[in-house]
Parts: structure tokens; sequence; C-alpha cells
């Protein structure tokens, strides 16, 4: 059970970096010299290669929600994960083009929509293990006290509550995601 708890607060994590990072001024890069002219301008390194990672990775978005939805919570934490990898290099290689880009306000409020939506998953997540945890402690002193059908039942429900808190933490990454999804659609345009 720890190793799950622990699991789940390292894919938290790592999922609600890439979000932040777009946000953040990064700082400028040196100039670098060059060999032709200096007054031209450097060149975007987002190009149609980005567009295919940014498909790629909605593409596994899709896939993540419909496992999700039908229980199969590892292989969609797994397509998760993976498109979360694809974001991070848009991020990296794109960002600056993407913060050129003004959104509409559709988008913005989509946007904050998401971003609701994602931290009441991850907030639910949270309630959920600290209840889990809170079983757990429960059953353990049910069982010391002898009664193993009370310790039992406490151990199930606190095994539910993992795992719903762990469905709950894949939703808020799917949510955090589809924000990315929104960010970058420019790269198919």
């Amino acid at each position: 059970m720890r190793y799950v708890r622990l699991s789940l607060i390292m894919m938290l994590s790592s999922l609600l970096v890439a979000p932040a990072v777009l946000g953040q001024s990064q700082p400028k890069a040196k100039p670098q010299p060059q060999a032709q002219s200096q007054s031209q301008s450097p060149k975007s390194t987002c190009g149609p290669d980005h567009a295919i990672i940014y498909k790629r990775a909605v593409s596994l978005l899709n896939q993540a929600e419909k496992k999700l939805s039908g229980r199969y919570t590892a292989e969609a934490k797994a397509l998760v994960k993976e498109a979360n990898s694809l974001f991070t290099i848009l991020v990296k290689e794109c960002g600056e083009s993407q913060k050129e880009r003004l959104l509409t306000e559709k988008e913005t409020e989509q946007e904050a929509i998401n971003q609701k939506m994602s931290a009441d998953a991850l907030a639910q997540s949270e309630r959920l293990m600290q209840s889990a945890v809170a079983k757990e402690k429960k059953s353990d002193e049910a069982d010391k006290q002898g009664n193993k059908d009370l310790a039992l039942q406490y151990q199930r429900q606190a095994k539910g509550e993992y795992e719903l808190a762990h469905t709950m933490s894949i939703k808020a990454g799917l949510y955090a995601l589809r924000n990315q999804q929104m960010l970058f659609q420019f790269l198919t345009r």
C-alpha cells in the first residue's frame, strides 16, 4: 500500500509540472554567433515533427480516457505518463512559440475549467488517500484487538479508497494534459 501511495504522489507531481512550466518565464538564451548575417532572427525549433508529437500525445490521451472509463487504470496511467512525456517535449521545444500565441476567450474559459476539474480531482484523490490511511490504521488496531472480521472490513474499504484515489489522480492528470492539448493545438494548423 505504501508503494501505491508513493507512485501516486510521483505521478501527480510529474503531471502537474508541465502545465506550470508554461506559465513561468524562461531565461533568455545567450545569442549564438552566426556565420551568416547578424540581422537574421533565430529560427523557431518548432516544426512539422512537433505536430506529429502533438497528434500522438492527443491520441494517447483519448486512449487513456477510454481505458480509465473501462476501469483499466494501469493501462490508463501508462498512457497518461507517455502523453505527459510528449507534452513535456513540446513545452521544452515549442513553449516560446506557444507563449507568443494569444488564447481566445473560449480557450481561456476552457483552460480555467480544466484547471478547476484537475484541482478538484486531485483534492478528492488526496482526501481518499487520507481516509484510506486512517482505515488501514483502524484495521491494524482491530487486528491487534483480535477482531479479524472488522480488520478485514476496514482493509477492504482502504483498498477501495486507494483504487478510487488512484483513478482520481489519473483523471487529474488527464484534465491537466487536456490544457496542454488545447495550448499546443496551433501545431496542427
